[in-house]
């Protein structure tokens, strides 16, 4: 039980290091445009992580490592739609409508009324997000969608690769995977810039790999392994409001208060949704069985 808080807080610091790092990532756009910011990304986090895991190549198995490579291609749509997303339509929108993502991740399949009342709240969070901004960018909400989808799918696929491969070695091979295949937009992304902008980029990129990749990945890695994944999603409530905070104080990106109203809807809606046990998986835990007279009473425990 020791370990619970530990891996919630590091759930938390890992995803203030993601956007954190996703907000460093938009001040370079201009330089090398959304994709190249990804590619950048990539790449850092691949050798950092491959420094770490050393994964022994001939030794796995294509069972073992087929959920990290599913993974890769997870992380490159999820990386290069929000990051179009971030850029059309800013880093808090964007976003929080990508965590519309584990919220449907934790309602599909359930049958209860609350997860009904909790998908109507967040419906209603995506009205005042994207209808109470005058001509909002449909293409960049698209792209918000997109990556939710894709957070979904990494949630799901971090938790088998982190059952299948020891260490951070699933982080570390999607993330190589990934760096191979966005190593076009990274050739073309630094090819005409000049020397002095050359070493800004590099630096910045060096910072969002390890703050938006290398470190929350791996966190995110090592603590499905000790957390239930329906505690893990509660978790993530926080992205959001973490983006919000990283877009206003270093990008100068504010949300409006009907804005903030539908954050904050989709963000409980989710917390209401993974809390609750659903009564559906409730299963026996215990026959406790004694004497009564000449009989036997045998009395079920439930959680």
């Amino acid at each position: 039980m020791s370990r619970v808080p530990i891996a919630a807080a590091a759930v938390v610091g890992g995803a203030a290091s993601v956007q954190l790092g996703a907000a460093l990532g938009a001040t370079i756009f201009p330089f090398v445009g959304p994709s190249g910011v990804v590619a950048l990304r990539q790449s850092v986090a691949a050798v950092a992580l491959l420094a770490v895991a050393r994964p022994r190549l001939r030794d796995l198995s294509w069972r073992a490592v087929r959920p990290a490579l599913l993974l890769g291609l997870v992380l490159v749509t999820m990386n290069l739609a929000l990051y179009g997303a971030v850029d059309r339509i800013g880093l808090g929108l964007a976003v929080t409508l990508e965590f519309l993502g584990p919220l449907a991740l934790a309602l599909v399949g359930s049958r209860r009324r609350v997860d009904l009342v909790c998908g109507v709240m967040a419906g209603l969070g995506v009205v005042l997000l994207t209808g109470t901004v005058p001509g909002i960018d449909l293409v960049g909400v698209l792209f918000a969608l997109v990556a939710a989808a894709s957070w979904a799918a990494y949630i799901v696929l971090s938790r088998r690769a982190g059952q299948t491969l020891p260490g951070v070695q699933g982080t570390a091979l999607a993330s190589l995977l990934a760096a191979v295949i966005t190593s076009p937009l990274l050739v073309m992304a630094l090819a005409g810039l000049a020397p002095e902008e050359l070493a800004h980029v590099l630096l910045i990129g060096l910072a969002i790999g390890v703050l938006s990749s290398a470190l929350p990945y791996s966190i995110d890695l090592l603590v499905l392994r000790r957390l239930p994944q329906q505690l893990f999603s509660v978790l993530q409530s926080v992205q959001p409001a973490a983006a919000a905070l990283a877009g206003f104080v270093l990008l100068g990106q504010a949300l409006g208060a009907w804005q903030l109203v539908g954050l904050g809807l989709i963000s409980l809606g989710n917390v209401i949704a993974v809390s609750r046990p659903n009564r559906a998986t409730r299963k026996p835990r215990v026959a406790r069985t004694r004497a009564s007279g000449n009989r036997r009473v045998t009395t079920r425990l439930t959680v």
